[in-house]
C-alpha cells in the first residue's frame, strides 16, 4: 500500500469560459487556465517547476512554460487514455511533489474540442501503429466507429443483466442538467430537462440517446500541486489529496472490454476504487459526495457499483428517492457533468471537487469532508480522493 496519501494537495484552480467556439487557439487557452490556477493559488509563475497533461493535448508543456512565464522544468508526464488521464494526472504531479522532484507542479487540459475537432465523429481508419485507439481500426470494420457506440454496446449488455432501463439513465441526465441549470460556467446554464425531454431525444448510439451523451466543448482547466505543508500557508483553503490512482484490469481495451467475462464498463472502476479506499485508509462509508466522470451518462450506474456505495445491478435504485441530489446521501456531479457544465476530459469535475472541499460551490454540499473522483469509463481509469485539511 503506498503512503502517498494526505502529502500532497491541490492549491490552486483555474479555468477558461465553456463554449463551442474559443475563438482562440489551445495554446492560448490552456496559458489563461494555468495562470489563472497559478493566481488562485498565490503562486508566481517562475515558481513552475513541473508540468502534466494527457497525451492527447496539443500544447506541448515548453510551450506553456513560456506562456505563463514559467522558470526551469524539472518534471513533465503525461498519462494516456483521453478521460482516463484527468485523475491520472493529479497522480504523476502528486508523486513528483511527494518525492521532491517537483515544488509546484500544474495538471492542465486545453482543448477547441467543438470548434477545431470533434471526438464524437467516427474514428479509426489510418491511425499510427502506437495510437491509443488501434483497436478502432480493427472495429470500425464492423461498424464500431465510435466512442458512443464502444460503449454502448456494453452498457446495452449491462441493462440486460441488471434490468436498467432508458428510464433510469434518464434521471441520471436530469440530475445533471438540474446541477448545470444553476451553475453559471455550465453551458447549459439556465437550461434545465425533464425525463420526457430525455426519452423524447434522438438515438445516437442504442441504447445511448442524445441526451445521454456528453458536450463537445473549447475550454481549458488547470489544477496546482504542492505539498500538504506548503498549501496551508497558500490564498486558498486547500484539497488534501487522499488518494489517487490508475487502473487498467487485465484484459482491457482502449473504449472496450469486449475480451473479458464482464464487457459492462464496470471492472476498470473497482480496480481503482480497491486502490483509492486502500490508501486513503476509508471506505465508501467516509465518502461525501462523487463526482463520477460523465462522457456517457448512463455509465455512472456500473461506476456506482464499482465504487462500492451500491451492490452489483442495484444502482438503478440507488439513484433513486434524490440519493443523488444535493441534499441526499451521495451527491452527484454538483457541476453539472460533462453533460450539463462542459467536456473538458473530466478536468471540471476534478475542479468542482476541489470547490466543493472549500466551500465556495455554486451547488455547494453541506458538511463535504471526502470527496470521490473518478476520471474515464471503460477505458484504463484513474481515480481520486480529496479531502479537507
Amino acid at each position: 500500500m503506498s503512503d502517498l496519501g494526505g502529502k500532497t494537495a491541490i492549491a490552486g484552480i483555474g479555468a477558461t469560459e465553456f463554449s463551442k467556439n474559443s475563438g482562440r487557439s489551445e495554446l492560448q487557452l490552456a496559458v489563461e487556465a494555468v495562470s489563472a490556477a497559478l493566481a488562485d493559488a498565490g503562486i508566481e509563475p517562475r515558481e513552475v517547476d513541473g508540468l502534466v497533461t494527457f497525451t492527447m493535448d496539443n500544447n506541448i508543456e515548453v510551450e506553456v512554460a513560456r506562456g505563463i512565464g514559467a522558470g526551469d522544468l524539472a518534471f513533465f508526464s503525461r498519462p494516456h487514455y483521453g478521460g482516463g488521464g484527468g485523475s491520472g494526472g493529479v497522480l504523476h504531479a502528486a508523486l513528483a511533489v511527494a518525492a521532491g522532484v517537483s515544488d509546484v507542479c500544474v495538471v492542465y487540459r486545453a482543448m477547441n474540442e467543438r470548434s477545431q475537432y470533434r471526438f464524437g465523429q467516427p474514428m479509426g481508419g489510418a491511425l499510427p501503429p502506437t495510437s491509443e485507439y488501434t483497436g478502432l481500426t480493427y472495429h470500425g470494420l464492423h461498424g464500431v466507429t465510435t466512442a458512443a457506440a464502444y460503449i454502448a454496446l456494453g452498457m446495452r449488455r449491462y441493462m440486460h443483466e441488471t434490468g436498467a432501463t432508458e428510464l433510469d439513465f434518464a434521471n441520471l441526465a436530469v440530475n445533471s442538467r438540474g446541477f448545470a441549470a444553476t451553475n453559471p460556467a455550465a453551458f447549459f446554464y439556465g437550461k434545465p430537462i425533464t425525463v420526457e425531454d430525455h426519452l423524447a431525444s434522438r438515438m445516437i448510439a442504442d441504447p445511448f440517446r442524445l441526451l445521454d451523451c456528453c458536450q463537445e466543448s473549447d475550454g481549458a482547466v488547470a489544477v496546482v500541486v504542492v505539498s500538504a505543508e506548503r498549501a496551508k500557508s497558500l490564498k486558498q483553503k486547500p484539497a488534501i489529496i487522499r488518494a489517487a490512482s490508475q487502473s487498467a484490469p487485465a484484459g482491457q481495451m482502449n473504449l472496450t472490454s469486449y475480451y473479458r467475462d464482464n464487457i459492462a464498463p464496470y471492472d476498470e472502476v473497482a480496480f481503482s476504487a480497491r486502490q483509492l479506499y486502500a490508501m486513503a485508509r476509508m471506505t465508501p462509508a467516509d465518502i461525501s459526495m462523487a463526482n463520477i466522470y460523465d462522457h456517457f451518462a448512463p455509465t455512472i450506474l456500473p461506476s456506482l457499483e464499482g465504487l462500492g456505495f451500491c451492490a452489483r445491478g442495484e444502482a438503478k435504485d440507488f439513484i433513486k428517492g434524490g440519493t443523488i441530489g444535493i441534499d441526499g446521501r451521495l451527491p452527484l456531479n454538483t457541476n453539472g457533468g460533462q453533460v450539463g457544465e462542459a467536456y473538458i476530459h473530466g478536468m471540471n469535475g476534478i475542479a468542482e471537487a476541489v470547490r466543493q472541499i472549500r466551500g465556495t460551490a455554486v451547488n455547494q454540499v453541506k458538511d463535504v469532508a471526502n470527496i470521490i473522483v473518478t476520471s474515464g469509463s471503460a477505458v484504463p481509469t484513474s481515480g481520486l480522493i480529496l479531502g479537507a485539511a
